[in-house]
């Protein structure tokens, strides 16, 4: 990860069937600690690049994160969702949690 405006980023997850998901995407706008927009595309999807855009919000004690996807088109959407996009990033939120709670 070249987390700088123009950098770029890339990481393969494995399933515990050994399955592998490649991820990549370049740094649109870096704005520590606020803001981060960058471009996400699926390796099982190639060619189809959304814009998603993190907000942080400092709440004290917390931090509330805000990720907003940006598609070309509905079907682009759907797709996405239909590839288990959703439970797998509800899944890295959940480990991220983990990790946080130990630290």
């Amino acid at each position: 990860m070249d987390v700088r405006r123009g950098g770029a980023w890339r990481f393969v997850s494995r399933g515990s069937n050994g399955e592998e998901q490649g991820f990549r995407g370049t740094y649109r706008e870096v704005t520590p600690p606020e803001r981060v927009v960058q471009t996400f595309e699926w390796e099982g999807m190639p060619g189809h690049v959304i814009v998603e855009t993190v907000t942080f919000e400092d709440l004290g004690e917390r931090t509330k994160v805000t990720n907003t996807s940006l598609f070309h088109t509905t079907e682009e959407r759907d797709g996405m969702l239909a590839s288990g996009m959703e439970s797998g990033l509800t899944e890295s939120h959940d480990r991220l949690d983990e990790v946080l709670a130990k630290g």
